[in-house]
């Protein structure tokens, strides 16, 4: 029986990353069964007559974003009302929110496999910020801040080969990460050209403003 974090992949149609080192062998279910899943997915004749509607794109864009950060309805929901009464481009104000969250932060350092793994790296207590215990794994990370593991993390298996794995990986631009110490500061928040396709948060914005 599959995982259910692997239907959400197979529903989204792409890796959400949401199983650490499964999403990256063999076993990933995008990998071995890509087509959606339910009686709709591989084989389906059911088809909608002139393709998906706006606001099934909306929708489904919506459903994406929410899994892809593992984030809840109720808070998606406030991110999004959030960007879109503060000034500047709703797109990036969301994108960039979502982007500064302390778990999201740790995967993209490489410090988690997955946002799953970061999130509870961060509500058991080992990460630091600014040598200060923070267990909000929703926590906006802000310029000049530097993130590092506790004592206790740093000694487990857990992280044993983090250093060296992380000599092959890097990360944004917008992050300066020391792999040696396995510590990391906030250069910057990310730019626009930093968060990819901002349609996708247009295609959210305009689903929450129905």
């Amino acid at each position: 029986m599959l995982n259910p974090s692997c239907k959400k992949c197979r529903r989204a149609g792409e890796k959400l990353f949401l199983k650490g080192d499964r999403c990256f062998s063999q076993k990933c279910a995008m990998v071995k069964r890509p087509d959606p899943p339910g009686i709709h997915g591989k084989g389906s004749k059911r088809k909608r007559r002139g393709g998906i509607s706006e606001f099934g794109k909306q929708l489904a864009e919506k459903q994406r974003l929410k899994r892809i950060y593992g984030i809840s309805e109720r808070q998606f929901k406030k991110y999004v009302k959030e960007a879109m009464t503060a000034k500047g481009d709703t797109r990036e104000i969301l994108m960039r929110r979502l982007e500064m969250r302390l778990d999201n932060i740790l995967f993209r350092l490489g410090w988690a496999r997955s946002r799953t793994m970061a999130r509870q790296l961060v509500s058991h207590g080992h990460i630091l910020i600014n040598e200060k215990r923070v267990s909000i794994p929703s926590y906006q990370v802000k310029k000049d801040q530097v993130i590092s593991l506790g004592p206790k993390i740093r000694q487990s298996n857990l992280m044993k080969d983090l250093s060296t794995l992380l000599k092959r990986f890097e990360a944004p631009v917008w992050l300066a990460s020391d792999k040696d110490k396995i510590e990391a500061k906030v250069l910057n928040q990310p730019t626009a050209d930093d968060l990819g396709d901002l349609n996708i948060a247009g295609l959210v914005a305009e689903f929450y403003s129905r």
